[in-house]
């Protein structure tokens, strides 16, 4: 993934003066040095696994600060990179705690915040992973304003904020298909009023048009038509709203349609 790229960019950068000037000649087979060099060379490899475990063994072993804090942040990253989540927030966790003085720690602050974001599935699951990820992510945001990574997390902010959107919808398709009107229209005016930036209002608009004339209140449906018309006329779910309201209607029993992609993939799809 691009953000991946973006931040093994890092690492590199982060880990090459390593390899031309060593702080001191390693005494040992146990010498902090001669272990970090190992771990670096099957980091290099994609060795993530062994990598790892060498990275852990050279932070103890270092007698420098500077080295220390860069083996112990390799070795969080490496567990990253092999989708260990919880053990990779468990080892930043240890970091901040550890190093908090440490001069490259916005990127331990940001690791975390890429790791909370992964961890997010589809609308179908639990919410929790998705404030957890708002939650890491505005924390940086607001404590790395103007960090080369803010752009990053801004864009990933959004996406998750979309997902919230969709868990909303799903929520109300499903009282739909068991014609739990209230619910329905309760979590469908929660998108217009709480996410109305995101690709899932027009849905939510037309939603709420399509309720309230099943329902025989046609001028709700109608008020919520003319704003869906007046924001988003040329968009598909409006020519479907006119069709609502311009012959007889019956609400259909599949609006639960099954999709098979990602968050991620229906997400920006919609936003292209």
């Amino acid at each position: 993934m691009i953000y991946r790229l973006i931040f093994v960019s890092f690492l590199i950068l982060f880990t090459s003066c390593s390899k031309e000037q060593p702080l001191y000649e390693p005494k040992s087979l146990n010498d902090g040095y001669k272990v970090y060099q190992e771990a670096y060379e099957a980091f290099e490899i994609g060795d993530f696994f062994y990598a790892q475990k060498k990275f852990s063994e050279a932070e103890l072993n270092f007698k420098s600060i500077e080295y220390a804090t860069k083996s112990s942040m390799m070795a969080s990253y490496c567990l990253y990179g092999i989708n260990f989540y919880t053990e990779a927030l468990e080892n930043i966790e240890k970091h901040l705690k550890k190093y908090p003085a440490d001069k490259n720690i916005i990127y331990t602050y940001y690791l975390r915040a890429l790791i909370y974001f992964e961890q997010i599935s589809d609308e179908k699951k639990d919410v929790e992973p998705i404030l957890k990820s708002l939650k890491e992510i505005d924390f940086f945001l607001n404590k790395f304003p103007n960090s080369e990574y803010a752009i990053d997390l801004k864009f990933k902010r959004d996406l998750a904020i979309n997902q919230m959107a969709a868990k909303e919808l799903y929520i109300a398709k499903y009282y739909i298909s068991v014609q739990k009107w209230i619910p329905a229209i309760n979590r469908l005016k929660k998108i217009i009023s709480e996410y109305e930036k995101t690709v899932f209002i027009e849905e939510a608009l037309h939603r709420l048009v399509e309720i309230h004339y099943h329902i025989g209140l046609e001028d709700e449906a109608k008020k919520y038509a003319k704003i869906l018309g007046y924001n988003y006329n040329s968009s598909e779910w409006f020519k479907q709203t006119y069709v609502i309201l311009n012959k007889d209607y019956k609400l259909p029993k599949n609006i639960n349609k099954k999709d098979k992609d990602s968050f991620l993939k229906r997400i920006i799809k919609r936003i292209k």
